[in-house]
């Protein structure tokens, strides 16, 4: 590490120091990593007022709770939208299906008249011929029927499917609940009674030691710099 670089992040200047070692550490470039969160930060959307900053600023747009609030809610409100028409769909399956029974009962008892009839006059042509007729209508009101009925349990089927939906709302919310115990939990925990204004302001040019109330020298601090780096290389 070099005086300059020490010097500058004494000073509070951590700026130059941190884009220096990427560039010259990995090769990294303060343009390239600005260019990256701007795509990243437009691919979400973000305001102009928000974009590329970091951390993000706790608005609306950005809240965790906030959003995961939002998504709970309006999933509550299309689900309900869709059971709705579900709902709508199956009764009126329903009272289709009831009047193909109907119909069914008046085809079964023309196509019984009918078979009395042909066998009782197997001259008469037109006995015949209405026979067959509502023997081929009656065939394809029970295909309707069954259409009718295989339509109505994919309907309880949908219906059984979308109860996975209250679950993963219940889950969320679970999630929300220990986000804001956390939250609140760590409120408590850094909360003070002093306000934050009337606290003395952190020193940027010197580092005391506490030990010997003397000032560290450079050539201490370089050496502390210096095993933090090994300790996370």
């Amino acid at each position: 590490m070099t005086e300059k670089i020490l010097n500058t992040t004494i000073n509070g200047d951590m700026n130059f120091s941190l884009d220096e070692n990427l560039e010259n550490n990995f090769g990294i470039k303060k343009d390239s990593i600005q260019k990256e969160i701007h795509t990243n930060s437009a691919s979400l959307n973000y305001t102009k007022e928000t974009d590329c900053q970091w951390p993000l600023p706790a608005t609306d747009e950005n809240k965790m709770v906030y959003q995961l609030d939002e998504v709970t809610k309006e999933g509550e409100i299309k689900a309900s939208e869709i059971f709705d028409i579900i709902e709508g769909i199956s009764n009126d399956l329903m009272r289709e299906e009831k009047k193909v029974n109907e119909i069914i009962e008046v085809l079964g008892s023309n196509v019984e008249l009918f078979t009395r009839l042909n066998h009782k006059f197997p001259d008469v042509n037109t006995f015949k011929t209405q026979l067959d007729n509502n023997n081929s209508v009656l065939n394809d009101t029970n295909e309707i029927l069954e259409t009718l009925q295989n339509s109505g349990d994919s309907i309880i089927s949908v219906m059984d499917i979308m109860q996975f939906q209250d679950i993963h709302r219940q889950k969320i919310e679970r999630v929300i609940n220990v986000m804001r115990s956390l939250s609140n939990y760590m409120n408590n925990l850094l909360g003070s009674r002093t306000d934050d204004k009337t606290r003395a302001s952190s020193t940027q040019h010197h580092v005391v030691n506490n030990l010997n109330n003397e000032f560290v020298s450079n050539e201490e601090i370089e050496m502390l710099l210096i095993q933090f780096q090994k300790k996370n290389s």
